[in-house]
C-alpha cells in the first residue's frame, strides 16, 4: 500500500521546518503541567532493548539561578573536560557548515568577523543559559557507552519537538557537557551518569538578535545513497 501525506506529516514536517535553536529567552517561567507534558511525550522515545537510559534533571526558579550562577564562575576558571570526546575535527563539508552557522549568528548579533574576543563572549552565553528560566540536564548511564548515547540523542530530539509543538522555545547544549564533573557535582550524580548535554528552554525573547538568522539543510543528494540492485 502506497502511503500518502496526511496530517501526522503534515505537523511532523511543520514541527521540523519551524523549530530553531533559541538564544535569547524571555524570564518567564513555563508552567509546570506544560514541563510534565514535554517530558511525558518525550519519554516515549524507542531506545535500544527498550533500555531508555536518559536520566533527566530540570530546574526551575532559583534552582537556574543558582546554576547558572555557578557554572559561570566554574567556566571562567577550569578548561573543558567532558565525559564523551567532542570531535577530533571538523573538515571538509562539516567544517563549511559549522563555519556557515558561526558566522549567521555572529552577523545577526553584530559582531565583526575575526573578532575573536567578541567570539569567546558571544560563546559564553551558553553557560549563561541565554536567559533561559529552565534547563533540562541529559544524563546516560556509563556502562551502555555509545548505544546510551545515541538513544539519549533521540530523546533530546523528541525534547525539542515537544516543546516547538507548545510553543516553547529550547536549545540543545553540548557546552554545558564539556564541564560534565562541575555538572556532576552540582547536582549531585554519581560517577555512572554521563553528562550527554543541556537544554535550556522557555519563552523565546523574539526581540533578540540572536534569534533572526536560521540555518540551512543540504540536499538529499549530498546524504542519501540509493542502492537498487
Amino acid at each position: 500500500m502506497r502511503a500518502t501525506a496526511s496530517k501526522d506529516t503534515e505537523t511532523l514536517e511543520r514541527l521540523l521546518s519551524t523549530r530553531h535553536s533559541c538564544r535569547g529567552f524571555l524570564r518567564e517561567p513555563v508552567a509546570d503541567d506544560l514541563i510534565v507534558r514535554i517530558l511525558s511525550i518525550s519519554q516515549r522515545t524507542p531506545s535500544w532493548c527498550n533500555a531508555q537510559p536518559w536520566q533527566v534533571i530540570i530546574t526551575k526558579g532559583a534552582a537556574t539561578e543558582r546554576f547558572r550562577t555557578a557554572l559561570c564562575d566554574y567556566v571562567a576558571k577550569n578548561p573543558p573536560a567532558p565525559d564523551m570526546a567532542f570531535p577530533r575535527e571538523y573538515r571538509g563539508a562539516y567544517l563549511e557548515r559549522r563555519r556557515a552557522c558561526g558566522f549567521r549568528l555572529y552577523e545577526a548579533v553584530g559582531v565583526a568577523r575575526g573578532d575573536r574576543e567578541a567570539y569567546a563572549k558571544q560563546g559564553f552565553e551558553n553557560y549563561k543559559l541565554f536567559g533561559a528560566p529552565h534547563v533540562a540536564i541529559i544524563t546516560s548511564d556509563e556502562a551502555l557507552g555509545t548505544y546510551g548515547a545515541v538513544d539519549c540523542g533521540a530523546y533530546v530530539n523528541n525534547f525539542l519537538l515537544a516543546t516547538q509543538s507548545l510553543g516553547i522555545a529550547s536549545i540543545p547544549q553540548a557546552a554545558l557537557a564539556s564541564h560534565s564533573k562541575f555538572v556532576r557535582e552540582h547536582f549531585g550524580l554519581g560517577d555512572d551518569r554521563l553528562v550527554v548535554c543541556g537544554i535550556s528552554f522557555g519563552y523565546e525573547d523574539r526581540a533578540s538578535r540572536a534569534n533572526s538568522f536560521r540555518t540551512n539543510r543540504v540536499s538529499l543528494d549530498e546524504v542519501v545513497t540509493w542502492v537498487e540492485n
